[in-house]
């Protein structure tokens, strides 16, 4: 096992690593912090770890913005490898081990597997210790032949090396195969190397006279035969041969020769290389076969580099995302902390989840809170927005499809639930989604299988599903704009997510929060809010809620010229909307209201003494001029001005 670890994704100390040790570890802005954080965000001592049998737990010190364990604010949590914390605007990857990535990822291609039964007449089988080009003292041929193909295996490994993409590179092969063996079509095709042999993760084929564009037919017996047997094998009267009477592939696309090969690293079975013929004329023999067998050997390697190397890419992007997106969950107050110990509850289950909640009240936060605190957390978190894509993009998103299966589709795609395979899969605004994708996705969830757009081969999948909606779907579903089937299907476990207005008590934090990042942001020196603007705030009822207060604190760090949000850098909205008796008390609304009428006289008075000249009047006032423009439009002071 490896030495348990820290690896900083972002924050001041981006890309350091910190290895943990049988002694406490303090962090926060204090010097003498072991991991010390210039960030204002973060408290002087913010939280710390220490060792506690064979582990590590994590406990929050007080701090003023709080520790956050995998989006869920914590107070002491035993970590776990791949917990993800987040200290301020730092975030820490928790590692108590190595662990190796499986190369998973599929690529595009279009082949269309028979089911029918095998070869077992007049074929030819070579194994691997029967490779001719590995054994020169078993050579008979003439040298030129041996000339010729020794020229195409130095031309393959030259360029295949240089290939970093699996469409490109498979492509190339296909294209170089095709200039030293008389094939009419080939296929190239990989095991994803997890399942069934005969489950490919990856299809490409072409044919000799109409490109990459045409369906290449081919025999599934014959591709489980060669990688279950680890033969190559070649048959040149596959019509004459009775065995063959039952296959449908070979009979429809009128195959007279093929030749078929798999392809090996270590023992370990990658795919086949398959090749076919219909003219009459045409024929394989030994030598092809043996060339073919070389050129899978030496493209073993290459392919499993480039499938290794766009898996790393996929997840160095997908982890890349996952650390520039916000997903913090703030909040202290008792209807919070009812959602953190439901998400506590729920995430370890592999259950289907229904979140409910106004627009802006953060459901995408909280089913990533879900996800990061399940066991599903080191796969994929795909989100979709069903209310942003019409029916037909939205199937093809959430489904993928194959190339060709409608104008535009030039290439294979994976849906959302192929990228989600082992991680989970959230669907925003699921009220959105129409009956018909409602019944296919109601199938998904009860078999766990799909077909993609313009496919025919079911694609086995493990996901978990968390929907969120803003709407009413029992009244939907009276309405007939909603299945009941899939509401049962959905509703196994609900979560209603609090509106701001009966959260207030969290509306200052969640100020303070979003002013320290859009400060960092900005790069703008801000120390906070002021009184007046903070009761402003918790007096407002926020029909945007969080997302709402995000973008007027946003706006007030923007357009704000002092080093405190004040009422005037807020949206007219928020100033114009009268204090709640229930939140707000009466004394504080008349504050504010005679600090806004002395602001009035003030400025007026300058703007007199100043004949009008705006310049004028802020030197007066002893502010700048575009802040004093900005004073007049919020405090609808234009029209005195002008008379």
């Amino acid at each position: 096992m490896s030495t348990p670890r820290l690896i900083v994704l972002a924050g001041p100390l981006k890309g350091k690593i910190f290895e943990l040790a049988d002694e406490e570890i303090m962090f926060g802005r204090e010097s003498s912090s072991r991991i010390s954080l210039a960030d204002l965000s973060t408290s002087r001592r913010h939280c710390k770890i220490h060792p506690e049998g064979d582990g590590f737990v994590l406990t929050d010190l007080e701090s003023f913005n709080g520790t956050v364990v995998n989006g869920v604010p914590v107070k002491e949590r035993r970590l776990e490898h791949g917990d993800r914390i987040a200290i301020g605007s730092s975030h820490f990857l928790f590692q108590l081990h190595d662990k190796d990535p499986l190369a998973e990822e599929e690529s595009s291609g279009r082949v269309q597997m028979d089911e029918s039964r095998s070869l077992s007449q007049d074929t030819i089988r070579i194994g691997q210790e029967d490779l001719l080009l590995l054994h020169p003292e078993k050579q008979q041929r003439e040298n030129s032949r041996l000339v010729g193909d020794l020229n195409a295996i130095l031309k393959i490994s030259r360029t295949i090396n240089s290939i970093r993409s699996l469409d490109g590179l498979q492509r190339q092969l296909l294209e170089l195969i095709f200039e030293v063996v008389p094939a009419q079509r080939g296929a190239i095709l990989l095991t994803d190397g997890k399942s069934a042999l005969d489950d490919f993760a990856s299809t490409f084929g072409w044919d000799r006279e109409a490109g990459p564009q045409t369906t290449v037919r081919i025999s599934r017996a014959i591709i489980n035969q060669v990688l279950n047997a680890g033969e190559a094998i070649l048959s040149n009267n596959v019509l004459e041969s009775e065995d063959f009477g039952e296959n449908e592939s070979l009979m429809v696309s009128q195959t007279r020769a093929l030749l078929a090969v798999p392809i090996l690293l270590m023992n370990k079975k990658l795919g086949v290389i398959y090749l076919s013929a219909s003219d009459a004329a045409t024929r394989f023999d030994e030598d092809h076969l043996q060339l073919v067998s070389a050129i899978a050997g030496i493209a073993a390697v290459s392919l499993e580099n480039v499938r290794q190397l766009e898996w790393l890419e996929n997840e160095n992007r997908r982890l890349t995302e996952e650390i520039n997106i916000e997903r913090s969950m703030v909040g202290e107050g008792k209807r919070m902390r009812d959602v953190y110990q439901f998400i506590a509850k729920v995430a370890p289950t592999d259950s289907t989840v229904l979140i409910r909640g106004e627009s802006g009240t953060g459901k995408e936060l909280a089913a990533s809170s879900i996800h990061q605190n399940s066991s599903r957390a080191g796969k994929p978190f795909v989100a979709i927005n069903c209310a942003a894509l019409t029916e037909t993009l939205l199937e093809s998103e959430l489904f993928g499809h194959e190339k060709g299966a409608f104008t535009g589709a030039v290439a294979q795609k994976k849906g959302k639930f192929e990228i989600a395979d082992g991680g989970t899969i959230f669907l925003d605004e699921l009220g959105e989604m129409s009956l018909v994708l409602q019944a296919k996705l109601l199938r998904v969830l009860q078999e766990q299988q799909f077909e993609r757009v313009g496919g025919i081969r079911p694609i086995k999948i493990d996901v978990r599903l968390i929907a969120a909606t803003n709407r009413d779907l029992e009244l939907a579903i009276k309405d007939g704009g909603f299945r009941q089937d899939l509401y049962y299907r959905l509703n196994v476990v609900s979560l209603k997510l609090p509106p701001l207005r009966e959260r207030r008590e969290d509306i200052p934090l969640l100020a303070n929060y979003f002013a320290t990042k859009y400060a960092n942001k900005c790069k703008r020196q801000v120390r906070g809010i002021a009184p007046e603007a903070r009761a402003l705030l918790t007096a407002y009822d926020w029909p945007g809620n969080v997302r709402e207060l995000e973008n007027a604190i946003e706006r007030a760090i923007v357009l704000g010229s002092t080093d405190l949000i004040r009422p005037e850098d807020l949206p007219e909205a928020v100033l114009e909307a009268e204090a709640d008796a229930q939140t707000t008390d009466v004394s504080i609304a008349n504050y504010h209201e005679a600090i806004k009428e002395t602001k009035k006289q003030l400025i007026l008075k300058a703007i007199g003494q100043s004949d009008g000249n705006i310049t004028e009047a802020a030197r007066l006032l002893g502010v700048q001029a575009n802040y004093l423009h900005r004073l007049i439009s919020n405090l609808n002071l234009r029209e005195a001005i002008k008379k």
